[in-house]
């Protein structure tokens, strides 16, 4: 993995160490690159490596899963400090003792961040929407909830969906008419899964399956797609850029990306001083203004912009949404993919 960015906080080299860690490497964050990561970088990384008095940060990318933190602590060449991390792996990391368990008094407290925002080992700090989205010039009749995108006789033509079962059976049964208080009591019986998947056989000839998050953009901008699923930054940003596309928040799910700390890294004060940082209203409030996903900080959520928070997952764009529930598909995730796998064969 190549070292993308260099920060000189203040101009100085000074390593990342902390009274009693004189000999620890500089200060390492990996995340998500592109874009993302550029936003991090003036709202996070700079910030903290100022407010720190100049230490030297540096940044990697992560492309997910486990195995690369997995092979740092099993070697004992912990390189990572921190790291945004998927919910999903998060969990599974942490139960694995691939993460350090965060005191959450150093890092600020609980009573911060929303609810779903705390876990033994990570701190959400970003949260990300997928609802689905339409060209309003080829779809006049407005659809409302995940029955309209079921519903292909009266808007004929095909969807676009993420090809995992994770995140899409939830929808299945939302649009079967399950409460989505009610949608993991559900699908967690044999009877709920069969519901699911018996949903699914409705819309199967009409799927076109995506993998990556731009795919539904551009799918939907070429007319391949009536609707898609997508997540709500993408289609922000093809909003921002010019493109007329509706984005339907009602009953959509979200998630979080994580800060979590790599097991046994000789920056581990300093990485729970950063995460105390980024669990911060300020930088959490700036964050949405570049990247079009919602902040944990309740403060910050207070402070957004009315104006600009329309395609953001706060305020009553959350009044009708459900949290993936990561430990259930931790839980079960193997059985149902294996289904799946068969059903998609079929």
């Amino acid at each position: 993995m190549q070292t993308r960015s260099l920060i000189a906080g203040l101009g100085l080299l000074a390593t990342a160490a902390l009274p009693g860690q004189a000999d620890a490497r500089d200060f390492t964050v990996a995340s998500w690159g592109g874009n993302y990561q550029d936003a991090q970088r003036d709202v996070y990384f700079t910030p903290f490596a100022e407010q720190q008095g100049g230490i030297r940060v540096l940044e990697e990318t992560y492309l997910g899963g486990l195995a690369q933190i997995k092979a740092m602590v099993e070697t004992g060449n912990v390189t990572w400090d921190v790291l945004m991390i998927e919910r999903s792996d998060l969990i599974v990391g942490c139960d694995e003792g691939l993460l350090e368990e965060l005191d959450w008094d150093a890092v600020g407290g609980e009573d911060k961040l929303v609810e779903q925002a705390v876990h033994p080992c990570g701190a959400g700090n970003v949260v990300v929407s997928t609802g689905f989205a339409y060209d309003p010039a080829r779809v006049t009749d407005a659809p409302k909830d995940y029955a309209d995108f079921w519903n292909v006789e009266k808007w004929p033509g095909k969807r676009g969906l993420r090809g995992i079962p994770k995140s899409t059976l939830e929808l299945a049964l939302i649009a079967d008419g399950v409460p989505l208080d009610q949608v993991y009591e559900v699908l967690g019986t044999p009877e709920g899964l069969d519901r699911a998947f018996a949903k699914m056989d409705e819309l199967k000839p009409h799927i076109q399956f995506w993998e990556a998050g731009a795919q539904p953009v551009e799918w939907l901008a070429a007319g391949d797609v009536v609707m898609s699923t997508a997540y709500n930054g993408r289609i922000a940003l093809a909003r921002e850029e010019g493109r007329d596309l509706a984005f339907v928040w009602n009953d959509h799910t979200y998630s979080m990306d994580s800060w979590a700390i790599v097991a046994d890294t000789p920056n581990k004060e300093l990485a729970m001083e950063f995460i105390k940082f980024a669990n911060t209203a300020e930088p959490q409030t700036e964050f949405p203004t570049r990247i079009p996903y919602g902040p944990t900080n309740k403060e910050a959520i207070e402070r957004l912009d009315p104006a600009k928070s329309e395609m953001l997952p706060a305020g009553d764009n959350m009044e009708s949404a459900l949290f993936i529930d990561e430990q259930f598909w931790a839980d079960n995730v193997d059985r149902i993919t294996e289904r799946w796998n068969a059903w998609i064969a079929q």
